[in-house]
């Protein structure tokens, strides 16, 4: 993503060039075909090609500078020496690039928060939004679902690269955007997207599998997550953690080794905002919870006690940005949930209800299963996958949450992608040997709305609010929730 915003020099950009040259730079960009005269060419490592092979392409458009690192300054030496362009190399291109397009674009709304953690990113800054906005603040939230709230617009990355980032801060404050949430994935902060974003404040949700096709081990996993206390935030924020999660102590310990203040939550002694007890019903649930010692009551119209703690994450967050407890409190009887994230989608006419959610790993799985089990009367029946071309390993403890925490499994595909959907459909039976095999998702949820009867609950799970089937290299228009419409409208005699 290439942008304009004036003219700046390498040096407002707080880059310094071999041998001290200096240029005029019209724009900033990573990829060579969108280069014009005077940019600054961003060339980064890759996963499969590194950067600097395009640079010898963007000189030819007119580049007026060139950050890479040793790698890439060796990829094209010959050609960057006889364009005679300033060369920047860092030792950490990524970092480097973040910090100069943090530089370039220069506004940001006045208070950002990042949420990290293996769940429930999204939910909590969708949260930390919705507080904001009925506190009649101009806010926004991005990540997995787009930019949402005061200002839209699509995402292609959970955390975009700096210079779509940086773009759509800008953008947001010169729409009077003075408040806005983004989710920090590990992609994002390992890759340092999220460097040069000045944050008030951060939180830890929790950590548990996934994503190790990216990260090569547990550690780097949480290494990465970490990187938005230990790196990302400065001495002056205020880090929320999540201290029922085991690696809540951890991240803490890191919040203040750098000096930052910090709000804990949870159900434990001795936190912060503590939440104390919930009573279920059919549409949500009633909250006890208490801050530094006060008790309060809520009402939450959200299925799945874990809403309870992105909730008070989300609450943290806001608290921590200086707005006051007693008023963030009174909003969140007016939270609603994130499209297919618990999202109920149906309703059949003996009152059983459809849900759909995200839930992709086997916590993810289990835990939406336990969490709608005390607003059910009757039978849990699930209805779900695994994704092809991802981490294979969760898929047979994916069928064993499925066989342990629900009454009635069906199995059926994801997103394939480029396996054989049968395969992956084998993996993941053996965790769950007593499920029914359907190899059409529609069908899947036709016969898993099928065997609802009153009081029982369907939970579709994986896809959330995905509105495609990977299959192969082709996307197939798919929406779960969609489905689940149109096979209770079949059943009931509605369609037309």
């Amino acid at each position: 993503m290439a942008h304009q915003a004036g003219r700046k020099t390498l040096a407002d950009l707080g880059l310094r060039a071999k041998g001290g040259q200096e240029a005029e730079i019209t724009g900033v960009c990573v990829d060579s075909r969108e280069v014009k005269p005077g940019y600054l060419f961003a060339a980064m490592p890759g996963v499969r090609v590194h950067g600097g092979e395009f640079i010898q392409y963007a000189l030819r458009m007119g580049a007026g500078a060139i950050l890479t690192d040793q790698a890439g300054a060796m990829i094209a030496a010959d050609e960057i020496a006889a364009a005679g362009v300033p060369l920047v190399v860092a030792e950490d291109a990524r970092q480097t690039l973040a910090y100069a397009a943090a530089l370039w674009f220069g506004a940001q709304p006045e208070y950002m928060v990042a949420v990290t953690g293996t769940n429930g990113k999204t939910s909590v800054s969708t949260f930390v939004r919705q507080i904001w906005i009925a506190m009649g603040i101009k806010a926004a939230n991005l990540g997995t679902t787009g930019v949402e709230g005061a200002y839209t617009a699509p995402l292609h990355h959970t955390t975009p690269e700096p210079i779509t980032l940086h773009r759509l801060l800008a953008d947001m404050a010169g729409e009077g955007v003075t408040h806005c949430a983004m989710e920090a994935s590990s992609h994002g902060l390992e890759q340092r997207r999220l460097d040069g974003v000045r944050l008030r404040a951060g939180g830890f949700t929790n950590f548990t599998q996934d994503h190790l096709d990216y990260h090569k081990t547990f550690e780097d996993y949480f290494n990465a997550k970490a990187g938005l206390f230990s790196r990302v935030m400065g001495d002056d924020a205020v880090a929320v953690i999540n201290m029922d999660d085991p690696k809540g102590a951890v991240m803490a310990g890191i919040a203040r080794s750098r000096g930052q203040g910090v709000i804990k939550v949870g159900k434990l002694d001795g936190v912060d905002l503590r939440l104390l007890a919930q009573r279920f019903d059919a549409t949500g649930q009633d909250l006890r919870f208490e801050w530094r010692g006060k008790a309060h009551q809520a009402r939450l119209e959200l299925i799945g006690g874990f809403q309870a703690e992105n909730v008070m994450v989300a609450a943290g967050l806001v608290i921590a940005c200086g707005a006051d407890p007693a008023e963030v409190f009174d909003t969140l009887r007016e939270l609603t949930t994130v499209r297919g994230r618990m999202q109920l989608a149906a309703t059949r006419d003996n009152g059983a209800s459809v849900f759909v959610d995200f839930a992709h790993t086997p916590d993810a799985l289990a835990t939406a299963l336990q969490a709608m089990r005390p607003h059910v009367m009757g039978r849990l029946v699930v209805v779900f996958g695994a994704g092809g071309d991802r981490d294979p390993g969760k898929r047979i403890l994916m069928g064993q949450a499925a066989a342990q925490h629900a009454d009635v499994v069906f199995v059926t595909d994801d997103n394939p992608r480029s396996e054989d959907p049968a395969g992956i459909r084998a993996m993941v039976l053996q965790g769950c040997p007593e499920a029914t095999e359907v190899a059409d998702r529609a069908e899947a949820i036709l016969r898993g709305v099928d065997a609802l009867q009153a009081g029982d609950a369907l939970l579709i799970a994986g896809k959330g609010h995905e509105s495609g089937q990977i299959v192969g290299d082709v996307v197939l228009p798919f929406d779960d929730v969609e489905q689940a419409s149109i096979a209770v409208a079949a059943l009931e005699g509605r369609l037309a």
